[in-house]
């Protein structure tokens, strides 16, 4: 996320994002099912516009894949949207697996790497890696809680940068 160069854009921004975080922790339930719902909204959106892109499409076997992927978009997305609590254990399991393989990715990255970033990004495997377990080894029993509150930690460390003022916006402001 780019942090806007104003600083009074960026406290604004920061305190909406702190507050959107605190109430996903406070009520990790609802911001379960709200993320899980945006998301079958979204795969509807998509879904729709694999539609809509047909006719532009000459070629019968590449027609034929974009029809396939619009309707696995919008079936996936239509069953969200009508069984969003059904859904939100399935998305949990698919969190726990892509922790993992960004856990994966991460600690393959600072095995490569050299310099001082090694060891934030060795880190940020371990730490990774650590969440995805956790959340695999205890679904389903922690599906109504983990996607909300992991969401609420996120927003909450984007409210901190925006308080910072990382990306270099500080130091714009005060040339």
């Amino acid at each position: 996320m780019a942090v806007p160069a104003s600083r009074s854009l960026r406290i604004t921004t920061g305190v909406l994002l702190l507050l959107a975080g605190l109430a996903s922790i406070v009520f990790p339930f609802l911001s379960a099912l709200a993320l899980t719902i945006g998301f079958g909204a979204v795969a509807v959106v998509a879904g729709t516009s694999q539609l809509l892109r047909l006719g532009a499409i000459d070629d019968g076997r590449a027609k034929l894949f974009r029809l396939l992927s619009a309707l696995l978009y919008l079936v996936g997305g239509i069953f969200v949207l009508l069984y969003p609590l059904d859904s939100s254990f399935s998305l949990t399991l698919f969190l726990g697996a892509l922790l993992l393989v960004e856990a994966v990715m991460e600690l393959a990255a600072a095995a490569t790497a050299s310099g001082p970033a090694r060891s934030a990004v060795l880190a940020d495997g371990v730490i990774t890696g650590l969440l995805g377990v956790l959340v695999l080894a205890e679904w389903p029993t922690d599906t109504l809680w983990v996607m909300g509150t992991l969401f609420g930690v996120a927003l909450f460390i984007s409210a901190f940068r925006m308080f910072s003022g990382a990306d270099g916006a500080s130091k714009a402001e005060a040339s």
